[in-house]
């Protein structure tokens, strides 16, 4: 590794640090929103795999804490992952602990990133020897991780009805592009419509407010409030074991180490089972009940997101988790730089694997921990007050359309509005990012199985 590379890593580290630091303070950003897209122009770039995933690393670690931050502070979720903390860090905040619980998120996050980033390394070591036979299986493996993924989603019938009519449309739009002679032959569209999903919510959003009785019933005239304790303010002592206790400590690594065996799982979920599982017994006391509850979530967050991207990418090669089909999708296929015969697995070797995952994860973890704990209040003061909502997500909504239209031109913007609609509102009816994710890559095996049965 050359002087040279590092310097870049090392950059690409920082400048997630601080992109992902305001971003993650904007409160109702979706993480596969924010992630995939600018992960996905780092790999476009041309940049060295070990840049691309130091600097995807950084961006996990950096944005799944700051997320929480807006949930402490001000009650409104800054992302998915912070929903699970939602009731707890809110009932804290009421009882004026808001700077508290953020310095025990910034400890818990530090400890989940520590645990999880050897044992993934350590099962990706174990799966291995294995991997060939593995990979060998793809379309089914694929296949059944969609269906599992639907049946522990929110509504498992629509999930599981949903994903023979994605797989089609996700089949049968490429096809008629090839038909018209929009794309060559070996053509491929995948990425945008990767990001048609992860744009797809929003979507429906904006599409609702050309819808007159909508709009009319949208809250007019009136701003959303929120108040800031004086206390956050102040500078904050530094020493993890001042700021939590044994127990929380125990439980957060023991639920790291926990979860990241469970990797293909949503991590969603594991970070609400697993963190109301740490205080299923912590009854008396409600306060040291979310106490321990946000931070063992906060250390959750961080591992399945590491777990779910470290494994696939180390052992396999191909997104089998919820993690590494969104957020992390681009480091597995962004064509024309990466595909699933050709990526950051079959490019990096083991040395280089955990030199930039050890440098992204444990120079974002410093820095933010001292954010968190010094600086929080004031970059949210900021945040909700200089930097508009929707600027963030028009950026993303623009760079998404110009990324459709570079892959087949304008039929494909028209392409990706499809998708994201279908999948926008297959969203909002439990149908999670998860299974549209899996079901986008399963689908060339759905399709060719079905027309094999008929």
């Amino acid at each position: 590794m050359t002087p040279e590379l590092i310097g870049m890593m090392l950059m690409a580290v920082l400048g997630a640090v601080v992109l992902y630091t305001f971003i993650g303070f904007i409160p109702g950003t979706d993480e596969t929103s924010v992630l995939a897209p600018i992960t996905l122009a780092v790999v476009l770039s041309g940049a060295p795999p070990e840049v691309v995933l130091a600097f995807f690393v950084s961006a996990v670690v950096t944005l799944n804490l700051m997320n929480g931050i807006p949930t402490a502070l001000v009650g409104l979720p800054g992302g998915v992952m912070s929903a699970p903390l939602m009731e707890h860090s809110v009932f804290l905040r009421n009882r004026g602990l808001a700077s508290e619980t953020i310095r025990k998120m910034a400890v818990g996050s530090a400890i989940g990133t520590v645990v999880s980033i050897p044992l993934s390394f350590i099962l990706a070591g174990l799966l291995a020897p294995i991997a060939d036979p593995i990979k060998a299986q793809t379309p089914v493996i694929l296949a059944a991780g969609t269906v599992l993924l639907a049946l522990l989603g929110t509504n498992r019938i629509l999930a599981l009805v949903a994903i023979i009519p994605l797989a089609l449309m996700f089949q049968a739009l490429p096809t008629l592009y090839r038909s018209v002679n929009i794309i060559g032959e070996k053509g491929n569209v995948n990425i945008s419509f990767f990001l048609g999903i992860t744009v797809g919510p929003m979507l429906i959003t904006l599409l609702e407010l050309l819808n007159a009785k909508r709009r009319a019933a949208l809250p007019h005239g009136t701003r959303t409030r929120t108040s800031l304790l004086r206390s956050g303010f102040e500078s904050q002592a530094l020493m993890p074991g001042r700021m939590i206790t044994r127990s929380e400590g125990r439980w957060s690594a023991l639920m790291a180490a926990v979860s990241t065996p469970l990797f293909v799982l949503s991590p969603v979920g594991l970070t609400f089972l697993l963190g109301e599982a740490s205080v299923a017994r912590q009854k008396k006391d409600p306060v040291r009940r979310a106490q321990r509850a946000v931070t063992v979530m906060s250390s959750l967050t961080h591992s399945t997101y590491l777990a779910g991207v470290i494994i696939p990418l180390v052992a396999l090669g191909i997104p089998v988790s919820g993690v590494s089909a969104g957020p992390a999708g681009p480091l597995f296929n962004a064509p024309p730089v990466y595909d699933l015969g050709n990526n950051l697995h079959h490019r990096l070797q083991l040395p280089g694997f955990i030199a930039a995952v050890v440098v992204g994860a444990l120079i974002s973890v410093v820095i933010t921990y001292v954010i968190a704990v010094r600086w929080s209040s004031q970059i949210t003061y900021f945040v909700m007050r200089r930097i508009p909502h929707e600027a963030v997500l028009t950026l993303f909504v623009v760079f998404i359309l110009l990324l459709a239209y570079i892959d087949a031109g304008v039929p494909n913007m028209f392409g990706v509005l499809l998708v994201g609609v279908v999948c926008g509102a297959l969203n909002r009816l439990g149908v999670s990012y998860g299974v549209q994710f899996m079901t986008l890559y399963a689908a060339p095996g759905i399709i060719t199985a079905l027309a094999a049965i008929a």
